[in-house]
């Protein structure tokens, strides 16, 4: 079953409150994001709206279950977005750092509310678990990368003594990995693409590509709050999303089925308009 939605209002699901950019409230909403296409093989589980902008293509031969709505193309609700992620990506990079992580893995690390700025090109790597502990009090992660975010298959970002405000923020100036099982926490804005490697998850961010594609592969993706994730467990990656809300399960189609489909049903309601607004000649 395939469900389309077109020009719907824009769902209030899982709010998170936002201290770092408001304007990323337009975009919080979805959980997943992508400029091009979104592609999905496997059964992957969305807690919040799925979208893509200003592409229309959504493909491949999994199921995609959400609680939210499907928003393509442009203008509408997905380019909205859209805009408002860019704005904040550009919002984080002017923001002072004083912690330069270059050259760090950040598996075994315990961080607290801080902008970490990886200098000039270099990329993050994550093996093993990173702990984020805010210490009880309001605050935010900013990492910033000019290159790539790639972690290994099991790693873990493990949120520690969050309150309600409290967010974490990926901003990374090519494209992210997410590795096999990976459990990871936190909005991923990407200036090039995402991919999520087999069973990686994302308890608590939206993950969004301002220029090409999101590719899942049978993830669970949920905008809840930082702090409703769960603790890591003992083997790593295994942590599960909370996802909340009534749930409609989509079909995925095959490429280029999404995009025709939707045209198509678009010209439908237009001839069908003018049918209704032209009188038969006698």
């Amino acid at each position: 079953m395939l469900v389309l939605v077109f020009a719907l209002p824009l769902l209030a699901l899982s709010a998170r409150a936002d201290t770092v950019s408001t304007d990323f409230a337009n975009a919080s909403a979805f959980a997943v994001l992508g400029a091009t296409t979104v592609t999905n093989t496997g059964a992957t589980t969305l807690g919040g709206n799925l979208g893509v902008s200003p592409g229309l293509a959504i493909t491949g031969s999994g199921t995609i279950t959400l609680s939210g709505s499907i928003y393509t193309g442009t203008p509408g609700v997905a380019a909205t977005a859209q805009s408002s992620a860019l704005n904040t990506y550009n919002y984080l990079t002017t923001l002072s750092s004083v912690a330069n992580p270059n050259g760090m893995n950040l598996g075994g690390e315990t961080l607290t509310p801080d902008v970490y700025n990886f200098n000039s090109s270099a990329s993050a790597q994550l093996t093993g678990t990173l702990t984020l502990n805010f210490g009880g009090a309001a605050g935010n992660f900013v990492f910033l990368i000019p290159s790539t975010l790639t972690t290994a298959s099991a790693s873990n970002v493990v949120i520690e003594n969050a309150v309600a405000g409290d967010n974490v923020y990926w901003q990374v100036g090519s494209s992210a990995t997410l590795g096999t099982t990976t459990s990871f926490a936190g909005d991923i804005i990407a200036l090039t693409a995402v991919s999520l490697d087999t069973g990686a998850t994302d308890g608590c961010g939206s993950v969004i590509a301002l220029n090409a594609a999101v590719t899942m592969q049978g993830n669970t993706i949920s905008t809840n709050s930082c702090t409703t994730t769960t603790t890591e467990t003992s083997s790593g990656g295994t942590v599960t999303p909370v996802v909340s809300g009534p749930l409609t399960t989509v079909a995925v189609p095959e490429p280029g089925t999404f995009a025709l489909l939707s045209s198509g049903l678009l010209a439908m309601f237009f001839l069908t308009f003018l049918k209704s607004r032209v009188s038969p000649l006698i």
